[in-house]
């Protein structure tokens, strides 16, 4: 079977039926929301045979549904019980979500916590503000490290040779006209962000879309998330975020790095 040869051919421990099913469950995103069977054996790189056997299971445990009109196959909302149990179970989200709704409250602006995954911050706390948004991101959306507030502020608490590991490591896309994608210019903005805490965002992921963000430090000294906030173009300049909402970002992550200590 090709789609499991390389690391984990020769390991007898690793699972490949359950591998192949997680993998079939991670396949549904994007532009592959939906999948018929060819559709998904080919998107997997599986045979029909197995293809068809995998989604079998899988739909007989809930996990995905076939609709009888287009007879394509979806996820259905059993899937977010494995992400509601890990809110559930982390208690950094626990404790930085009064932080959260405070700093919000301050600001009357939307406030984020996210956590590392890879190369990328993954959303795992969000307090929305009844101020106008350019981009709605919930819980799980993942954004790439290297250019944005709060991956850089996750960065600059981390020695320069891991960082420069993890960009080493990332696919720098340009995904607007104002993406730093040059990497000693985004070394730059990280080393920046290591001397004053705050680490800023304008327009690099989404036009219209500037975010401040502070690292969040567990009890050995390392990062462990971080939070950020929306400050939008239409409201904001740079100049502004920094000098106003700056301070209170800086006091949301400290309060939440002292209060983190005592269980990381």
């Amino acid at each position: 079977m090709r789609e499991f040869q390389g690391e984990y051919a020769a390991d007898t421990m690793f699972n490949h039926a359950f591998a192949k099913g997680l993998k079939v469950l991670f396949a549904f995103q994007g532009a592959h929301t939906t999948m018929s069977l060819t559709e998904a054996a080919r998107e997997l790189g599986i045979s029909i045979g197995s293809a068809q056997r995998t989604l079998y299971t899988l739909e007989k445990l809930g996990l995905i549904r076939r609709s009888p009109k287009t007879r394509k196959y979806g996820l259905t909302l059993r899937v977010l019980e494995l992400g509601l149990n890990y809110i559930a179970a982390d208690p950094l989200v626990e404790i930085a979500n009064p932080f959260l709704a405070e700093l919000s409250n301050i600001t009357g602006e939307t406030v984020n916590l996210t956590e590392p995954m890879d190369h990328e911050m993954v959303y795992v706390s969000r307090v929305v503000a009844a101020k106008f948004i350019p981009i709605h991101m919930p819980t799980g959306s993942r954004i790439p490290m290297y250019c944005t507030a709060s991956g850089r502020a996750y960065l600059s608490a981390l020695p320069e040779e891991e960082v420069q590991a993890i960009l080493d490591a990332s696919e720098i896309v340009r995904y607007t006209e104002w993406t730093e994608t040059d990497p000693a210019k985004l070394m730059d903005h990280i080393r920046q962000a290591r001397r004053v805490g705050l680490a800023l965002n304008k327009e690099e992921v989404y036009l219209g879309d500037m975010t401040l963000g502070a690292p969040i430090i567990g009890r050995q000294g390392t990062p462990v998330a971080s939070i950020h906030i929306v400050a939008p173009t239409s409201r904001w300049t740079a100049e502004d975020a920094w000098a106003r909402l700056g301070p209170a970002v800086l006091d949301c992550a400290r309060g939440i790095s002292y209060a983190v200590r005592f269980i990381t």
